[in-house]
């Protein structure tokens, strides 16, 4: 029987020295979603209206709605605590995690991991194609991480069972 990923996504300011994270969202392993904004650190000040045009979410709506790094922190260690979480951003994604947990002054309960430790050569070959029929069938219209966490996760469980059945 196959495990199915947790997978993580996350949401930033920008890209390069001084992003953070904005937003932190996970697909559990029976597809349940997870997500919540982070309000910035007095410190996080870097903005980049390219990533802003992305993902949708204005630094005002941060301020006002976010959670604090430390109740954002606490709540991951707290529902994922001793799994493996996957990410496609591995790069990016664990620098923002720790940009995180160092503002909280905690450390990660579970471990961050990319997703190609768990994708084959034969999923790698039919990823693309099928991840484009994942965000058909989902019909999602917003970009946040939880629903990019989703149909990256169905992306990999489509992929598999598909790579399963050609053996």
């Amino acid at each position: 029987m196959v495990t199915v990923p947790i997978v993580m996504d996350i949401e930033a300011s920008g890209f390069g020295a001084g992003s953070y994270p904005i937003e932190v969202g996970f697909s559990r392993r029976h597809g349940e979603g997870w997500c919540t904004l982070i309000r910035p650190e007095q410190d996080w000040l870097h903005w980049d209206e390219s990533a802003a045009q992305i993902h949708k979410i204005p630094r005002e709506t941060l301020v006002e709605r976010g959670r604090s790094a430390v109740s954002v922190a606490e709540n991951l260690n707290q529902i994922l605590a001793g799994h493996t979480v996957y990410t496609d951003g591995w790069a990016h994604d664990y620098v923002w995690l720790s940009r995180l947990f160092d503002a909280a002054e905690l450390n990660p309960h579970f471990r961050l991991a990319d997703f190609r430790e768990i994708i084959s050569l034969k999923q790698e070959e039919i990823w693309h194609q099928t991840k484009s029929q994942v965000e058909i069938d989902l019909n999602v219209s917003r970009h946040r991480a939880s629903n990019d966490a989703r149909i990256l996760q169905l992306t990999w469980l489509r992929t598999f069972d598909a790579c399963k059945l050609l053996h």
